[in-house]
């Protein structure tokens, strides 16, 4: 990816408040692209350009010349509002209406920070769209067959959290095992601090407590709760509302009210940026105990963070290919690699992501290098592989 500057670049001004919203597109392959749209207070033009990029690798990194699912370009949508106030869904409305002819014609979209699914379904038909993923429809084998397959699978439940809101942590979880079994830490009892108890991270914490870890931390935005043997994370789970904030009502008494940045300290093996970008800088990784951090959300840790963390021995395992999961099972269910059914979701999910960190820590070992640079490596690998199969990237 020699060339940075995306292909389409815009802002966006709402007539009724004067928030700002924002359409990169990086890449186009086969005239689409794929990225999900955020809503939040202070989402600027150059965040929503980084996490375009972002895209246009997870879609690479998880292309299979064998799977029926085939890669599509990057892009990312963002809006400058907090997703709590009261004419948020007016402006979310709006927004849509304003990029229709890019959703329609290009731009294939979903949830993403300050959104559900479930929201974004709603406003998108309000703003007279078939479906927030309608451009790719064109690249379908048997389009019907293909949007009853994915409303089936966005429909499925499992044990009070619905199957779309549990892949993406899913990926998340058999990154962070993945990373522990390469380097010989026994899961049973490792102990893991979580920052954001929304839809990535509450899936997070789910999957790796049943694996064996302790989450000893759970981050939201009324604080930190805590407890060093371990929280019961499926009573916090049912005590969250719609926003992954967590009723106290709910709290043990041995669990403690902790501030808000508590969960960076926390004395855990792992810890899992899971809400907001630009969480872990330079000042404030000083702090940090771990020896993993698992970005599950998107650019969570500032580069220069990074490089003192790596010399301080802790490895940034990069949003790019850990929260990547969500992304690839929209389009391996829709494609049809997979049917609507959780277990196969999760089955391919584990599989993809354990081969994909494994050989980005292969590599990143061999090279001397972060995992993040290792990422990168695989990208430019593969890219011209997609390029010589589908045509030139339109940048």
């Amino acid at each position: 990816m020699s060339d940075s500057s995306p292909l389409v670049s815009l802002t966006w001004t709402d007539h009724v408040t004067g928030r700002r919203g924002y359409l990169v597109i990086d890449r186009l392959v086969r005239g689409v692209c794929s990225g999900g749209l955020r809503m939040r207070e202070g989402c600027t033009l150059d965040e929503v350009a980084g996490l375009a990029r972002g895209m246009t690798m997870k879609e690479a990194l998880h292309y299979d010349p064998e799977g029926r699912y085939l890669p599509l370009g990057g892009a990312k949508g963002g809006i400058d509002c907090d997703p709590t106030s009261p004419e948020a869904y007016g402006v979310l409305v709006r927004y849509l209406r304003a990029m229709r002819p890019y959703i329609e014609h290009m731009w294939t979209t979903g949830e993403d920070l300050g959104l559900t699914q479930d929201l974004v379904d709603e406003a998108a038909a309000e703003a007279g769209l078939v479906s927030t993923v309608q451009a790719v429809y064109p690249l379908l084998d048997d389009e019907t067959a293909a949007r009853r397959r994915l409303a089936e699978a966005f429909a499925l439940d499992v044990d009070g959290i619905g199957l779309d809101e549990l892949v993406g942590g899913c990926g998340v979880a058999e990154s962070v095992l993945t990373a522990l079994g390469r380097a010989g830490v026994p899961h049973e009892g490792a102990r893991v601090s979580v920052q954001g108890f929304g839809t990535m991270g509450g899936a997070t914490a789910r999957f790796l407590s049943r694996a064996g870890l302790r989450v000893v931390a759970v981050a939201d935005v009324k604080g930190t709760i805590a407890h060093p043997g371990g929280l019961d994370v499926e009573a916090l789970l049912t005590a969250r509302d719609s926003f992954g904030t967590v009723d106290r009502a709910a709290l043990r008494p041995g669990d403690l009210e902790l501030p808000g940045d508590a969960w960076l300290s926390a004395d855990a093996e792992v810890l899992v940026p899971a809400a907001v970008s630009y969480a872990v800088d330079s000042a404030n990784q000083s702090v940090i105990r771990a020896r993993w951090i698992a970005e599950a959300a998107n650019m969570p840790v500032l580069p220069e963070a990074e490089e003192l963390l790596r010399a301080r021995g802790v490895t940034v395992l990069p949003d790019v290919v850990v929260n990547s999961g969500t992304n690839a099972w929209w389009w391996w269910t829709l494609f049809g690699d997979i049917g609507a059914d959780a277990d196969e979701a999760f089955d391919r999910t584990r599989r993809s992501m354990c081969a994909l960190v494994d050989r980005m820590l292969a590599r990143a070992e061999a090279d001397g290098t972060t995992p993040r640079a290792a990422a990168h490596a695989i990208v430019a690998d593969r890219l011209p592989r997609i390029a010589e199969r589908f045509g030139p990237y339109l940048r």
